[in-house]
């Protein structure tokens, strides 16, 4: 099995003049790299593909790929992580995590805190702030809490999130309408612990990894995991491994938000208790970042005696079981460029226009 690798590179943005927020989602080198180490000590050739236009160039020269094991962010839009998936939807090649329609759902926290609510999970009531106008119709009581309604990493979250009137309100809300040029998502302000769920499978085999509670120490931002704490977590934050009653709970509403939102393979959900102890859907994250000893998913696992390689194994078992399971119930078949229909990968490769480092590969790994 042949696999591609798709990602941002936050280097290669930085360098074409975008800034460090714009960029702060995107992979360092060193995450492909482990990644890829990873892949191949599992066994698995791989190629290296790149951003969404590496990828659309690719494909238009006739690559294929047995599986994409998709990292990559997007840059623009509320479907920027959808992009990849549905790229490949088009051409018919699997991916890793979750499909298009999933990635941009719970890109849009407003929109997801829709159909969570819907499902009878509890999240914190809220509003979403479009414009200027919305914020004399917010009627919740405080204190709140504000943010962007799609962005990731904390961007846009400070101690100010924290509103305690409607002064506060009117201020926080035109900062980050003007800042981020989106809505903004205002929600009821929870004190409880704050808590991150890690899960991997698929429908009724997902499991979770681990609960971690997210403590802020006394030398970082307060009443929220912040844009700044995330960045420089190493030294703002304490992540402690917690198995008490409430910890259970919170990994039963997280695997009842993984499985109604429809996620697949590997995602984090982020969760804060309110003030009767119980634990809230904040907000999911279905496209993880996998850096081992930045990350908040790897950090999980390592609490929780979860090596590395076992949780880019778990993806890859997830993803290869869809694979296997749609094979098993229909023809598997790709698209081949300036070919009418459609054709098994086993054509496109013996087809003398296939790239030659596919078929090498293919040789190998039998």
């Amino acid at each position: 099995m042949i696999v591609g690798i798709t990602y941002d590179l936050r280097e290669q943005y930085l360098a074409e003049g975008f800034g460090e927020q714009e960029t702060a989602e995107f992979d360092r080198p060193d995450t492909i790299e482990a990644i890829e180490r990873t892949l191949q000590d599992l066994g698995y050739p791989t190629d290296r593909i790149g951003n969404i236009r590496s990828l659309a160039a690719r494909l238009v020269q006739g690559d294929r790929w047995d599986l994409i094991f998709n990292l990559a962010e997007g840059l623009r839009g509320y479907g920027r992580e959808a992009q990849v998936p549905a790229l490949l939807d088009a051409y018919g090649i699997p991916c890793t995590l979750s499909d298009a329609l999933v990635m941009s759902l719970t890109l849009h926290k407003g929109m997801t805190k829709h159909v969570v609510r819907d499902l009878g999970i509890p999240t914190p009531d809220f509003a979403v702030v479009a414009r200027e106008q919305d914020i004399a119709t917010v009627d919740l009581p405080y204190p709140l809490f504000a943010k962007p309604v799609a962005e990731g990493t904390g961007k846009g979250i400070s101690p100010s999130s924290k509103i305690h009137d409607r002064n506060e309100l009117v201020q926080v809300c035109r900062s980050l309408l003007a800042g981020y040029r989106q809505p903004v998502l205002v929600e009821a302000y929870l004190p409880g612990r704050e808590f991150t769920v890690g899960i991997t499978g698929t429908d009724e085999d997902a499991a979770c990894l681990g609960v971690v509670e997210v403590i802020l120490k006394e030398c970082a931002e307060q009443n929220a995991y912040s844009y700044l704490n995330k960045e420089e977590c190493e030294i703002r934050v304490e992540y402690r491994l917690v198995k008490d009653p409430m910890a259970a709970r919170a990994a039963e509403v997280a695997l009842a938000a993984y499985r109604g939102l429809g996620c697949r393979d590997a995602a984090r959900v982020d969760l804060r208790s309110d003030a009767k102890g119980l634990p809230n859907f904040m907000e999911v994250n279905p496209l993880p970042g996998l850096h081992p000893e930045h990350s908040d998913l790897p950090i999980l696992c390592t609490l929780a005696g979860i090596p590395y390689r076992e949780l880019i194994g778990r993806i890859m078992k997830a993803a290869t079981s869809r694979i296997v399971h749609a094979n098993s119930t229909r023809t598997s078949v790709l698209p081949f460029s300036g070919q009418e229909g459609m054709r098994t990968y086993e054509e496109i490769l013996n087809d003398n226009r296939c790239p030659a480092r596919l078929r090498s590969a293919r040789r190998t790994e039998r």
